[in-house]
């Protein structure tokens, strides 16, 4: 099997990461996302096309207003401060979520960065910010019905074309670290027939080695989306 061209991560773990090293949670985050750097790397030097990263859910904002805080303090700083990373690796930068939901400055840091990285022709990196799988869907069927009104005709097709990344292909891989075995809301719909690889590392603890562990975990699997295997 060839390797992966959309690869989605549920990055779990940070506060564990830090909790068993007496640090407070929000160095977790700090940690999480040097190894977000170093895993979108290592996705663009082995030649994966998409790679869909869980950064914030709408279930997210449950947490304490000065974790939330901390964690949007971390998206805008990421978003400005990499660009030059972004093009040295001709990284495209793209969005998955609820935008309008988000802090205005935050808005306005993702908007920028998807306009300025757009004609990067390499690795396509999605930012699941304030996403969830049911948000999405719900989304999607709303934009349907403001565009064409009769909800008896909508199709999967449909929906599909109204989801927030339509050109992209749904996931072959999905990672999950931290050792859970959840899906935590995260690409329901792309996500229907993607391969699963659970890992036990906090994400913080993640590098180069443990993404090509996972790649060619999948490249032993048999994908049959339904049907059976050796079919006459």
């Amino acid at each position: 099997m060839q390797k992966p061209v959309h690869v989605g991560i549920i990055m779990d773990g940070n506060g564990r990461w830090a909790k068993q090293r007496g640090l407070v949670r929000t160095q977790g985050h700090l940690e999480g996302l040097a190894a977000a750097k170093r895993i979108v790397k290592a996705a663009s030097d082995i030649g994966i096309k998409y790679l869909t990263l869980y950064v914030f859910s709408t279930e997210n904002w449950k947490r304490t207003a000065e974790e939330v805080g901390f964690i949007m303090g971390l998206i805008k700083q990421y978003l400005r401060a990499e660009f030059d990373f972004s093009k040295k690796n001709k990284i495209r930068v793209r969005h998955a979520g609820d935008i309008t939901a988000l802090p205005k400055d935050i808005q306005k840091e993702i908007i920028d960065t998807i306009k300025d990285t757009a004609d990067f022709e390499g690795l396509q990196v999605v930012l699941a910010i304030n996403y969830g799988g049911r948000d999405e869907i719900i989304r999607a069927v709303r934009k349907f019905a403001a565009a064409n009104g009769d909800m008896e005709k909508i199709s999967e097709k449909d929906i599909c074309a109204y989801l927030d990344n339509p050109d992209i292909p749904d996931p072959d891989l999905i990672i999950r670290s931290a050792g859970e075995y959840r899906t935590s809301n995260f690409l329901l719909w792309e996500g229907a027939y993607s391969e699963f690889y659970i890992s036990k590392k906090f994400w913080p603890d993640w590098d180069k080695e443990d993404l090509e562990a996972a790649v060619e975990d999948f490249m032993t699997r048999d994908r049959r989306f339904g049907s059976v295997a050796n079919q006459e």
